[in-house]
């Protein structure tokens, strides 16, 4: 068993869906003692559920005294929160020491750069994160995408070590952060819509709700598992089961008759 650091620090302003789950996470992981992890929202109940998971995550309403302990901030509000949050922060933070993650899709660096340079003593600058995670980084199975400005290779590693616990980090370009996000944070949704669609499909044909989609799941996670593993091209295992004249090949064919293909493609591409 891993033993966890005692020495870092976590503040994560903002306790939603996606800062309570990365809370979670961290406080499974390695890095963190649940007790080094500070939430901090200006809502009760999302600190009330943190409390019930585990009660030596620390948690905090309206106040971000934290911060100027902590050796990472994680900022995990709504994108037009970020400036008012920055704002209430800056004056706390220390850029020899910190480094500060942003999770706020569409928030730029150097948007981010724009609130926080303004004081006279910024120097030296920053050490800036985006991070793109999805919303299985509930359960540890997110893909992480991060983008960095102005980290050393240390500062990089930490935070895939951190990430890669609560799934797969990957680091790529900020100008691919928001393909990235079409690919993996909306990409998630539409595989829902998709189980949500064969389920439907199930019932049709004779299976009651919860057996269907049970069905499809474990079919989506068999699949997910022999790409991974086996790193194929996917029309090789498609292949694999489409015989001359089988089933297979004829739903194959409907679903491209219908646009599937191309209604995926169009969806990701709107998605960016």
């Amino acid at each position: 068993m891993h033993q966890k650091q005692n020495t870092m620090k976590i503040t994560i302003i903002g306790g939603g869906n996606m800062g309570g789950a990365i809370a979670r996470g961290l406080a499974q992981s390695s890095v963190f003692k649940a007790s080094d992890i500070t939430v901090v929202d200006i809502h009760e109940a999302p600190l009330n559920a943190l409390m019930a998971f585990n009660s030596d995550i620390r948690t905090s309403l309206k106040d971000y005294d934290s911060v100027a302990d902590a050796d990472i901030i994680l900022l995990a509000v709504k994108p037009w929160l970020i400036h008012e949050t920055l704002s209430s922060v800056r004056p706390m933070l220390n850029y020899n020491k910190q480094i500060l993650v942003s999770i706020a899709a569409g928030v730029t660096i150097d948007t981010i750069n724009e609130v926080l340079v303004r004081r006279e003593d910024a120097t030296p600058l920053p050490v800036l994160f985006r991070l793109i995670p999805n919303t299985a980084i509930a359960i540890k199975q997110s893909i992480t995408l991060i983008a960095s400005h102005n980290a050393s290779p240390e500062q990089e590693k930490l935070l895939v070590k951190i990430f890669d616990e609560l799934g797969t980090a990957v680091v790529v370009d900020e100008s691919k952060l928001t393909a990235g996000t079409a690919l993996t944070s909306c990409g998630i949704a539409y595989l829902f819509r998709y189980v949500r669609a064969a389920t439907l499909a199930g019932v049709e044909l004779g299976f009651y709700p919860s057996e269907a989609q049970n069905m499809v799941v474990k079919t989506m996670l068999g699949a997910a598992l022999l790409l991974d593993e086996n790193k194929t091209n996917p029309e090789i295992e498609i292949d694999k089961v489409t015989t001359p004249g089988g089933i297979t090949i004829k739903g194959l064919n409907e679903l491209e008759a219908n646009g599937f293909s191309d209604a995926i493609i169009k969806a990701m591409k709107a998605s960016k």
